[in-house]
C-alpha cells in the first residue's frame, strides 16, 4: 500500500559512514542522526552512486541560488 501523505522534512545533525561485509559482499552504511532520530541506510554500489549523483544535482541547484 502506498502512503499518500509525505513526512515533514528533518534536518541532519550528524553523519557517519562505514562498511559491513557478509557472505553476499560489502555494503556501505550511511548513518544520519536527524532532528527526528537515526536513519540508517545500507547501500550497494549502484545505490551509493545514485545518492552521490542526487547530492551533486542538489548542490548545483543550491550553488546557483547564491
Amino acid at each position: 500500500m502506498r502512503r499518500t501523505t509525505k513526512a515533514l522534512p528533518f534536518m541532519p545533525t550528524e553523519i557517519h559512514v562505514s562498511t559491513v561485509e557478509d557472505e553476499k559482499g560489502v555494503l556501505g552504511i550511511l548513518s544520519i542522526q536527524t532532528t527526528e532520530g537515526i536513519l540508517d541506510l545500507a547501500l550497494d554500489l549502484a545505490s551509493a552512486d545514485a545518492i552521490a549523483n542526487a547530492v551533486k544535482e542538489i548542490r548545483s541547484k543550491l550553488a546557483a541560488e547564491r
